[in-house]
């Protein structure tokens, strides 16, 4: 199984969306201290995932969810 999945730093008060076969490991290193646009806040939480059959399918929902560049329907997803 793979997932499409938003995360949100309340500190930043921005969201993150990505990819990944295994969630709680993702967000785990996403937490992490690192170099990279989640590094150094170390408090992004999951909003919202949603389960793929493969890789493919869960990046293109991934891109889908980017290329709306709208905060508004990020968070209409996530409340649905």
């Amino acid at each position: 199984m793979y997932f499409a999945y938003i995360l949100f730093s309340p500190e930043r008060n921005k969201y993150y969306i990505g990819s990944c076969q295994d969630i709680e490991d993702r967000i785990r290193k996403h937490n992490t201290n690192h170099n990279g646009f989640t590094g150094k806040t170390g408090d992004w939480v999951l909003k919202w995932k949603e389960q793929h059959l493969d890789k493919a399918s869960a990046l293109k929902r991934e891109k889908q969810i980017k290329n709306w560049k709208s905060r508004i329907m990020i968070e209409k997803l996530i409340r649905a």
